[in-house]
């Protein structure tokens, strides 16, 4: 059953996001006769991502599991939208099924490939300031597709989700940016035998013939990059967080016992992110643990993915396993609820999820913050060369997208929100932390919006402070610390950032969490006092 789309948008959202979609094209989009082409709203990064001319409230999405992961999901996806121009074909992102049909407020609508998109041609054109409810029939092809990451990952016993940075249109037909959020209903029917859960709380399960139907909704707005569904032989674990949050936890059946110690620490790190940035922004939370070697952890909203061997594996200590559950966890605030408008603002979400890992590592395990800092600074400026500015990263490689996931939008980043520590002083620093959480709370926010609201707080001009930090080739000098030094760029640009294999003989583990596959590590310095963030061979690295 669909919300109701009115009440899933505010005006004021609405407002934003048509304005965005509206300034990448013309209100006159596409006539009739044209090409069908490929569109996108222009991002710098990713600039076929996310369609104009009109702003999704809500997905109702059915998947059809068929026991078996190397097979195609029977799928059903209805959009509720808002359109914000006139509209003669609309554009979707969707790149790896087959479509069956289309339907456009209920009358079947033409439909072509172009690109990634998946352009509709509707009977009668949609007028600007109309609801349309747009129905595709489909596949969703679990198996990955050539020179492509993301999508669907195939676990040891079902499937699971890793959507970012712009893979949600690999699963199912939809605006695939994060500037357009949307509330979701997930439905999910598995054989006997197999459990399905997604995003948000359930609020239905259905048996019929050898069958069960899951179906999960969401309280809040949601990026597509964010979805998450598993569906495996899994048991879910329940428990109670802080103010009566329901917590959920699910796991491979046969790992129940070994996994069940981790799990048990979610609800006083949910109490400890509490104490630092204000209440938990969304209706329950809980771990993914896949039986799948991915190489990273991923913060898809309600429910975070990550690895089971992470947690079993010895080689990691328990220390460094605990921050990097912060990490995601930490991303629920930053990135899930305070979502980035563009893929250029990821520092925001990446470089505060690092902050909070790092914070808690200080707190509760005794890695001093300034340790690792000092570290990441003697290492900024390669970061800066190989990946750009935190704030105008450099566009992905070709073929791998998830490139962008580079160490200077991870250290990097939180080296800048530890140099604006510095700069305004702890207690101006912690109130602009819950202050921007809770004034961009289920929304979309920009870099700008982080300057404006960090200098009303401050009381002072911070532009050039932001604009060294933020978009200097070099690191500017560190308020407080003018000792510290910036190493020279390497000759060869460095590997992507990704979780790093931490030596068995010396378990001092590096920091933290990203998301892109390293080729080589680079080798520990004589005294690994904050070890950089690099991935295991062959792995993509947690996000």
């Amino acid at each position: 059953m669909l919300l109701t789309p009115h009440s899933q948008a505010t005006p004021a959202r609405r407002r934003r996001t048509a304005a965005l979609l509206t300034a990448a094209i013309s209100v006159c989009l596409v006539a009739a006769s044209a090409p069908v082409v490929p569109l996108g709203i222009g991002d710098r990064l990713f600039p076929y991502l996310g369609n104009p001319g009109y702003d999704v409230a809500s997905y109702d999405l059915s998947f059809t599991y068929p026991g078996n992961n190397s097979e195609p999901l029977r799928a059903v996806t209805t959009i509720d939208a808002w359109t914000t121009a006139d509209l003669d074909r609309v554009n979707l992102d969707f790149a790896h099924g087959t479509v069956e049909s289309v339907e456009v407020d209920g009358d079947p609508a033409e439909f072509r490939t172009a690109g990634e998109d998946l352009v509709i041609t509707p009977e009668d054109s949609v007028s600007d300031g109309n609801w349309m409810r747009i129905t595709v029939r489909h596949t969703s092809d679990p198996v990955p597709a050539k020179d492509r990451e993301g999508g669907w990952v195939r676990t040891a016993d079902g499937l699971a989700m890793a959507n970012q940075a712009d893979a949600g249109h690999m699963v199912f037909p939809c605006n695939d940016h994060p500037s357009d959020k949307a509330m979701f209903t997930i439905r999910v029917t598995a054989p006997d035998g197999h459990t399905a859960v997604a995003n948000g709380l359930p609020v239905g399960v259905e048996k019929s013939g050898g069958s069960t139907t899951w179906t999960y909704r969401s309280r809040h707005p949601m990026a597509t990059e964010l979805t998450q569904v598993s569906i495996g032989r899994s048991t879910v674990l329940h428990r109670t967080g802080p103010h009566g949050l329901p917590v959920r936890d699910v796991v491979p059946t046969e790992h129940r016992k070994a996994l069940a110690p981790w799990l048990e620490k979610t609800p006083g790190q949910i109490a400890w992110m509490e104490s630092k940035v204000g209440r938990y922004p969304f209706e329950t939370y809980g771990l993914l643990m896949a039986d799948a070697s991915t190489g990273f952890e991923l913060e898809t909203q309600t429910l975070s993915l990550f690895e089971r061997e992470l947690f079993t594996d010895p080689v990691y200590p328990q220390w460094y396993v605990e921050s990097i559950m912060v990490h995601e966890l930490a991303h629920q605030w930053f990135g899930n609820s305070v979502g980035p408008r563009t893929w250029s603002d990821l520092w925001l979400n990446e470089g505060h999820a690092t902050w909070y890992e790092a914070l808690y590592a200080e707190e509760r395990a005794d890695k001093p913050m300034r340790s690792r800092m000092k570290a990441a600074y003697a290492s900024s400026d390669r970061w800066r060369a190989a990946g750009g500015p935190p704030a105008a990263p450099k566009a992905p490689d070709p073929g791998r997208k998830t490139s962008i996931f580079r160490h200077n939008v991870y250290d990097g980043a939180a080296l800048v929100l530890y140099a604006l520590r510095q700069e305004i002083g702890r207690p101006a620093f912690e109130r602009l932390e819950r202050a921007w959480v809770g004034r961009h709370q289920d929304d979309t926010a920009t870099t700008e919006d982080f300057v404006r609201l960090a200098t009303e707080i401050a009381g002072r001009d911070l532009d050039r402070f932001f604009q060294d930090w933020l978009y200097g080739e070099k690191t500017p000098p560190m308020p407080g610390h003018p000792d510290w030094k910036a190493k020279a760029p390497a000759a060869k640009p460095e590997a992507p950032a990704g979780r790093p294999k931490i030596p068995a003989a010396k378990p001092e583990a590096p920091a933290a969490k990203p998301k892109v596959l390293a080729a080589k590590p680079e080798a520990p310095t004589a005294k690994p006092e904050a070890p950089e963030k690099q991935a295991r061979p062959a792995m993509t690295p947690a996000r």
